[in-house]
């Protein structure tokens, strides 16, 4: 393990070994970056919206194990990466730190649909999890 591996284990939050998507910023530390930063962040889409009025934004808010991140997707950027954005159930996103009226969000420059990250939750479980039994009958 390298010095920027534990490094990187020591700092991140949820269970040792739990899944993340590499290079991704936990949403409990989107506060650090400076506005207008590059970031790249990751989690499960938990609402899309795409208002009449927002003359073609769409808003995503993603979930990881720290909290929750907003997500703006400009008209241009849907077009490119309409498929992820449209599908995805886990995404990685990355773009600018915007922070205003002491919300912060990143407007996407780039999307990436990382669903089949999910699968690899089922192929070892993490330690202490909660097995339900199966349906009988």
């Amino acid at each position: 393990m390298t010095r920027l591996t534990r490094m990187h284990e020591m700092n991140r939050p949820g269970p040792p070994g739990w899944a993340r998507p590499p290079a991704a910023l936990v949403a409990a530390h989107l506060d650090r970056p400076p506005g207008g930063a590059r970031v790249t962040v990751a989690g499960l889409v938990i609402l899309r919206q795409r208002p009449g009025t927002a003359k073609g934004v769409i808003f995503l808010t993603l979930e990881d194990e720290t909290g929750t991140v907003n997500v703006i997707v400009w008209r241009k950027i849907y077009e490119r990466f309409r498929r992820a954005v449209i599908a995805g159930r886990l995404l990685r996103v990355t773009g600018r730190v915007q922070r205003e009226a002491g919300v912060t969000h990143v407007i996407a420059e780039g999307i990436e649909d990382i669903s089949d990250m999910l699968d690899r939750l089922l192929d070892s479980e993490p330690e202490g999890a909660l097995y339900l039994p199966e349906k009988t009958g």
